[in-house]
């Protein structure tokens, strides 16, 4: 069950942040598991290799490259490379992302611009150089990681984040459906309130750097009383993209605790 070898996956963000388990390192780590060849990508080559030394423990192997995945030259050479060094492509996960807070009042123009580059145009990107690939194979899985930031509003005001992760879904649905006949397949991950390396860097930008009462709060947001971890989103997107997930194409998987399902209201 779940098994993936003979695939090659491409997997962005593939680094963390910080020590501990963020979504992409989780990804990378879990379809080594299951008998992938890995190709991880990150900004920060430093994080990518803390990845590769993870996976290369348990008896697996990463490769990794730098790529700006927001840089579309930079993205073109990658997919190339994959291709050059593997011979294919088979599967993709657009994991990367990163929230600003702020309204359309407050946020500068900058911002937004920089917050629709990386949450939604980067898997523009990535899917401009990837799809060629896998159309020419006949086949391939891509898993975009979203937010249910685009779902709904989770205490925090952070609209370009919001708006681009809501972008992603669409891009997702639309995409599956145009690719459907050609063998390839697109989902998304949504995940909810994770607790990843991630939340201390939130707990600086929103909860006046009170990271205590920021995970405190975050628990308590979600019915199952507690976020979920990167494993969590790991185990789904590993499901959407193999064989048996080979009827699924254009939804989402929501991995929440019921968050979405709830008003979110603390206490």
């Amino acid at each position: 069950m779940l098994k993936l070898n003979g695939k090659v996956a491409l997997v962005t963000g593939c680094g963390s942040i910080g020590p501990g388990w963020g979504n992409g390192k989780a990804i990378a780590t879990l379809l080594a598991r299951q008998g992938a060849t890995v190709f991880g990508v990150d900004v920060n080559l430093a994080a990518a290799e803390a990845t590769r030394a993870v996976i290369e423990a348990e008896g697996n192997a990463l490769a990794i490259a730098a790529c700006d995945v927001t840089d579309g030259a930079q993205v073109d050479a990658l997919v190339a490379d994959c291709v050059a060094r593997f011979g294919r492509l088979d599967i993709l996960i657009n994991n990367v992302g990163q929230s600003e807070p702020g309204t359309p009042a407050t946020m500068e123009p900058d911002v937004w611009d920089r917050q629709l580059q990386l949450n939604l145009t980067s898997a523009y990107r990535t899917c401009h150089a990837a799809l060629p690939v896998m159309e020419a194979q006949r086949s391939g899985a891509i898993v975009n990681v979203s937010s249910v930031a685009g779902l709904r509003w989770v205490g925090k005001d952070q609209v370009g984040y919001a708006a681009a992760k809501a972008g992603l879904m669409q891009f997702s649905r639309v995409t599956a459906v145009a690719y459907a006949a050609k063998g390839i397949r697109m989902n998304c991950v949504v995940p909810g309130l994770v607790f990843t390396p991630l939340v201390r860097r939130l707990a600086d930008r929103y909860g006046g750097g009170d990271f205590e009462a920021m995970v405190a709060r975050r628990h308590a947001q979600v019915p199952m009383g507690r976020m979920g971890d990167a494993w969590d989103v790991a185990n789904a997107a590993l499901f959407l993209v193999s064989d048996e997930a080979r009827y699924i194409t254009g939804t989402e998987i929501v991995v929440d605790g019921g968050l979405t399902a709830s008003t979110g209201v603390v206490g």
